[in-house]
């Protein structure tokens, strides 16, 4: 059996004196190495959403140590799970560790080695650089702590790291919690004369009621202690969930309210920080032993807690009576004004100090005589864990399956008036999300009060309504009905827009400018390609032989015959990637000469496999994906994609262009060679994943795209793409 480290089939290794072409026009094989020892190396890539970024630094960093003779095996933990998992075995042969990864990453194996961190971003443009680094980077005695790119520029990546890792933690937790409590509600609870539901005292449900608040009130810590766990790993851990418990605590600082998951995120990042600022305290060599399990837990929790309850908690508290003296003085004016401050508070924080504010104050009001605050908040309680649902629905690109499920389970919390349903979206994209939650409850809070709806009982939600508790029922459905669909749209609308910016910063991060394969890549969370500079595409690679290398330089050339032996199966039977890609839907001659001709063609072509039902749809699918911004790489590549229920199952084309189609692309290179990807709506998680991350990792390397430029016929261009397993 080869070694694991041995160079993967179908590349030459290569010495160090043997001519390369750069990763960068700043790394060159020979100047990097010079007459150092080859090295044995094992690596780890990964990146947030585990598409083609993962995949991509794996194929550069493979290909830098073939290049400057280096052996190394890397491990990718990608979207669907770990790849190419590294033994101990090879750890322990391993003369260092490359972790090139934007998500924390376990470095409790690595123990005893010498490991050099770094962004997914360095793994894709520096390998060589990375590699040579751990020639001096220091020895891990690390016993297991997390991974975290350093040096300059990288800050923000980390916070992002750290509220997804407590983000992803917190979903199941809200979605387990509010799903008991709503279920309780459901079939527990007993109408009542003035409406709502109750549970008895002694039911079982009123059981499973109370698993469910705990599971809510459990959420909070959770986001705290691993947003601080992300940051300060380990011994952040403890004094993170401690500071979210106090967060969330109002009684601790003489809160009406806690502070509910704003003060979770703010405690999650206190604990981490302050943890790595304990950590780079000198101590006695007899008391590192303690540090991580004894003295760093006590100090941080203890100075946390503290810092809440006496400098955060008083202005917390603060807070809360001066929103309530607020809203005292807003009675008596107009309903719809108040409806609309109403809403703008409830869906500030959802369970925070604000939320808090603008219920006690409604509840308040229903003893008094004055059910029609309460009635403007029951509208707005719905509508963040509506809105996000709903937004998951009409636009699940923007979401991973992950969020796609609690969107799920947000609809059916938001029916019972849990507006918390809503939180792992808004502790994820707060600057996007917490706008258009307040914007849609406060439109439906403002149409409540023009409309005169009551409330009953101290809760909201639809389920209100249908248990009589609600004075103007259908107005209620109305109210309740726009701001939700005002939530969704402006939170798709809001995240796309931040989505088409961050796509913009990163495809001109290498060069200050979009360049070659990187200008048309868009990082939204369906159709991620990674960023890839242009000389990785635009000459040889040195791990290509003669023949490829000719190709590369002229598309035009034709290999020996040998290249494009054909496999010994009917022509019928012949498929690529996992059997989307057939010899149906490959053509070396599309007709078309702009791009709405060429999607019509394209759609045509998936339609030959029989899975597509509609064609026209499909191709407002792809056109409505282009005019978010262009498909095309650059270097002559494009790959329109839609996702839509006009097929049946996913499907991928092909088709090669002899004159070139403008297809917008940032190099102005007109597109000869375009894939076409379909896939239905309900399959758009894993499946499309599988199918980017194995186009990338093949259009990453400059061997198969010179074969495939050269591949003059559909049989020929069919071997080629078989390839991409």
């Amino acid at each position: 059996m080869p070694s694991p480290h041995t160079p993967r089939p179908g590349r030459t290794p290569s010495g160090p004196d043997r001519e390369a072409t750069a990763e960068t026009p700043a790394e060159t094989p020979g100047a990097a190495t010079g007459a150092a020892p080859a090295l044995r190396l094992v690596a780890i890539t990964a990146c947030p959403t585990g598409i083609a970024h993962t995949y991509m630094a794996a194929e550069k960093l493979q290909q830098a140590a073939d290049a400057a003779g280096h052996s190394i095996k890397v491990e990718t933990q990608g979207s669907i799970g770990a790849e190419n998992v590294l033994t101990a075995a090879d750890v322990a042969a391993a003369d260092g560790v490359v972790i090139a990864a934007d998500k924390d990453i376990d470095l409790g194996r690595f123990g005893g080695k010498r490991i050099v961190v770094a962004s997914v971003a360095d793994g894709i443009h520096r390998p060589l650089e990375l590699m040579e680094r751990t020639r001096t980077a220091p020895v891990s005695g690390t016993t297991g702590p997390s991974a975290a790119p350093a040096g300059g520029g990288r800050e923000r990546g980390v916070v992002y790291k750290a509220l997804m890792n407590g983000v992803s933690y917190m979903i199941p937790f809200v979605v387990v919690g509010g799903l008991l409590i709503a279920i309780a509600l459901a079939l527990g609870g007993t109408p009542q004369a003035e409406g709502g539901l109750v549970i008895p005292d002694g039911s079982p449900w009123k059981h499973v009621f109370d698993i469910g608040v705990i599971g809510f009130q459990l959420m909070v810590p959770i986001l705290s202690g691993y947003i601080a766990y992300a940051i300060g790993d380990r011994p952040a851990l403890v004094p993170g969930m401690i500071g979210g418990w106090i967060a969330n605590t109002g009684a601790l600082y003489g809160s009406e309210s806690g502070a509910g998951f704003i003060g979770a995120i703010v405690t999650g990042f206190l604990a981490g920080y302050l943890v790595l600022g304990i950590k780079k305290v000198p101590v006695p060599k007899f008391a590192q032993p303690i540090m991580p399990i004894i003295v760093i837990p006590i100090v941080a929790t203890t100075t946390l807690g503290m810092f809440f309850i006496y400098a955060l908690g008083k202005p917390i508290a603060g807070v809360f009576g001066a929103l309530t003296s607020f809203l005292s003085g807003l009675t008596g004016g107009s309903a719809a004004l108040l409806g609309v401050v109403i809403g703008l508070m409830l869906a500030f924080d959802m369970g925070g100090p604000v939320n808090k504010t603008a219920f006690l104050f409604a509840t308040g009001l229903i003893a008094e005589g004055n059910l029609q605050v309460m009635g403007m908040f029951a509208a707005g309680a719905c509508v963040p864990a509506c809105g996000m649902g709903l937004a998951t629905l009409i636009r699940r690109r923007l979401f991973d399956e992950q969020q796609r499920e609690a969107g799920l389970a947000a609809l059916f919390m938001g029916f019972f008036g849990i507006a918390e349903g809503a939180i792992p979206f808004a502790a994820a994209r707060p600057a996007q999300v917490i706008p258009a939650n307040m914007l849609g409850s406060a439109v439906a809070c403002g149409l409540g009060g023009a409309f005169a709806v009551t409330g009953a009982v101290p809760h909201g939600g639809p389920i209100v309504a249908l248990m009589g508790a609600i004075g103007g029922v259908p107005l209620f459905f109305l109210a309740a009905g726009i701001g939700t669909v005002v939530t969704a749209v402006t939170a798709v609308g809001l995240l796309e827009l931040s989505d088409r910016r961050a796509a913009g910063r990163t495809t001109a991060r290498a060069t200050g400018r979009p360049t070659g394969l990187t200008a048309g890549l868009t990082e939204d969370s369906s159709f991620l390609l990674s960023p890839v500079p242009a000389p990785a595409f635009a000459a040889a690679s040195v791990s290509a032989s003669a023949p490829m290398a000719a190709a590369a330089a002229a598309p035009q050339a034709t290999l020996p015959a040998q290249v494009f032996a054909e496999a010994a199966v009917e022509p019928s039977t012949r498929s690529a990637l996992g059997g989307a890609l057939t010899r149906d839907t490959v053509t070396t001659s599309l007709a078309a000469h702009d791009k709405p001709a060429a999607l019509r063609e394209l759609a045509d072509l998936l339609g030959r496999s029989g899975c597509v039902t509609d064609p026209g749809a499909l191709v407002r699918a792809a056109e409505r994906r282009e005019e978010l911004s262009t498909t095309a790489l650059g270097d002559g590549i494009a790959i329109p994609h839609a996702k839509t229920d006009a097929v049946e199952r996913p499907v991928v084309g092909y088709a090669r262009s002899e004159t070139g189609i403008d297809w917008g692309a940032p190099d102005d290179i007109p597109v000869r060679d375009l894939f076409m990807i379909a896939v239905p709506e309900r399959m758009a998680g894993d499946e499309h994943l599988r199918l980017l991350a194995a186009l990338a990792r093949k259009l990453a390397d400059p061997g198969f795209r010179a074969r495939l430029s050269a591949a003059t016929t559909t049989d020929r261009t069919l071997t080629v793409l078989e390839d991409v397993a």
